[in-house]
């Protein structure tokens, strides 16, 4: 009798149990399909806008901008953590931008290493005593160095207090309208920013912020702080990174801009109106996600006071940076990435989400960065179990399983496969047969590994979160002549 009594109970369990996977995979499939629809929704606004792009990179080519008294003048900002060993090239490539006006601002973060004297000995700075503003409270600063013979750089040196706080810093030495911030283990070409100027130019009323191109260094030769010989990068991860990049950026942001639901610039370069920034409370610290959070800042501010705008993208300014080559550098540097992104939507983003008033950002940007970003990691995980379920309940096959797979791989590679074609049509960096070989091997190797480890990754950030780690991780930086 009792035993009889337990297959029942354990017959209802299971029956349960098979209702809740079946209704998970009509979960599941609608998931799959609505996100695979806003891809290509978006790639496909991408598309549509290559061949305005190329006329954007023909008329630059004509027409000598770079010269232009009517190009507005820039102040660059340069947030350095112990970046001795690449601190020099970056800022030689920075002083030899063909660009009419502009400023280079070093911010030195209480660096450990030898940044500070690095860049005294090099460009023999002396001690100045600027009157700084105080827009935006910061940190302490220890000093400002400047040398005439170098008259549109400058260098400022205080205590450590993080990226956005030294971004901070920056701003309030500044001398122009418009700022824009690179990274210190990365190199403009000589004409990005006039190219970014160029974008900016077509509404300088209404945009605020425009944010450049970031493409993988490593490999690449680099004389004097300029990329002379670009190669596709010869270790595995970098190589990875490269086509990751090249999706993100040409299959993904060209189409964010154009809807003006861009939720990011990228850190490594980007130009703002120096007011707008000021008036969102500059850069937050704590975030280290600070990139995002500048972006999600700035729509809230325009939208909220209706103040016509828009975040757009240049895809054709380009910044060349270093990628982590180690599994430990990269984790260290995604689990940060996860991290940010879950901050920014609890603290930022959250109170926007499906608010008419917040237009394009609130009904569709951010709803699709929380389920499709943020939550992605937990609908592959609780994905990898319900196949487990379904085999253990005879629910399915291995044929299904496997056809849904290739199903699910196919349209992604097919992205990634576009986002190429995108490249080689407006761009053709890599003019090699073998290099763009080389990128459709890794386009599909990406899916044999690489994305399930970066679910991992992005998982602990988010344990990370709530331990309420906001440490900037582990970074190692390479000389570039290496």
């Amino acid at each position: 009798m009792w035993v009889f009594g337990y297959q029942v109970i354990w017959d209802s369990f299971l029956n349960g149990l098979r209702d809740f996977l079946l209704y998970y995979s009509y979960a599941a499939l609608f998931y799959v399909v609505l996100v695979t629809l806003l891809y290509y929704f978006i790639f496909g606004f991408s598309i549509r806008h290559i061949f305005s792009i190329k006329r954007g990179i023909q008329y630059n080519r004509i027409n000598k901008l770079s010269s232009s008294s009517q190009l507005p003048p820039v102040s660059l900002l340069v947030p350095a953590y112990n970046e001795e060993l690449t601190i020099i090239e970056n800022v030689r490539s920075l002083l030899a931008l063909n660009y009419a006006e502009y400023e280079v601002i070093v911010v030195n973060d209480g660096s450990q290493d030898g940044t500070l004297t690095c860049m005294l000995e090099e460009f023999k700075m002396e001690l100045i005593h600027p009157v700084l503003s105080s827009s935006i409270k910061t940190g302490k600063v220890r000093g400002v160095y400047h040398n005439p013979e170098y008259p549109n750089l400058y260098f400022i040196d205080k205590v450590n207090g993080g990226k956005a706080d030294s971004l901070n810093a920056g701003i309030n030495l500044s001398h122009y309208a418009l700022i824009s911030t690179i990274d210190a283990d990365s190199l403009l070409e000589k004409d990005a920013l006039t190219r970014i100027a160029r974008v900016y130019m077509e509404n300088p009323e209404e945009t605020i912020a425009v944010g450049g191109n970031v493409r993988i260094v490593n490999s690449c030769k680099v004389e004097d702080g300029i990329v002379k010989d670009v190669q596709f990068p010869r270790k595995l991860l970098p190589a990875l990174q490269h086509v990751e990049y090249t999706k993100a950026f040409l299959g993904g942001r060209i189409g964010w801009s154009a809807v003006n639901g861009l939720i990011i610039i990228s850190g490594a370069f980007g130009v703002f109106q120096k007011k707008m920034v000021i008036a969102v409370g500059g850069y937050r610290g704590g975030y280290p996600g600070e990139d995002m959070n500048i972006v999600i800042k700035l729509h809230r501010h325009c939208l909220e006071n209706k103040i016509p705008y828009r975040v757009a993208f240049c895809p054709d300014a380009v910044c060349w940076t270093q990628a982590p080559d180690s599994y430990r550098i990269l984790s260290s540097q995604r689990k940060r990435w996860g991290r940010g992104n879950l901050k920014n939507m609890i603290e930022e983003g959250i109170h926007m989400v499906l608010r008419p008033k917040y237009k394009i950002f609130g009904m569709l940007t951010l709803p699709y960065n929380i389920i499709f970003e943020t939550l992605n990691p937990y609908f592959r995980l609780s994905g990898l179990l319900a196949i487990l379920g379904y085999w253990m309940l005879n629910m399915t096959d291995w044929h299904t399983v496997v056809i849904f797979s290739l199903v699910n791989l196919f349209s992604c590679f097919a992205l990634s496969l576009g986002a190429l074609f995108i490249e080689e049509t407006a761009f053709s960096r890599y003019p090699k047969l073998s290099d763009l070989s080389k990128m459709i091997l890794f386009s599909l190797l990406m899916f044999a590994g690489y994305r399930q480890i970066g679910v991992w990754w992005r998982l602990n950030g988010h344990v990370q979160f709530l331990r309420n780690n906001n440490s900037w991780g582990t970074m190692v930086r390479t000389n570039f002549n290496k």
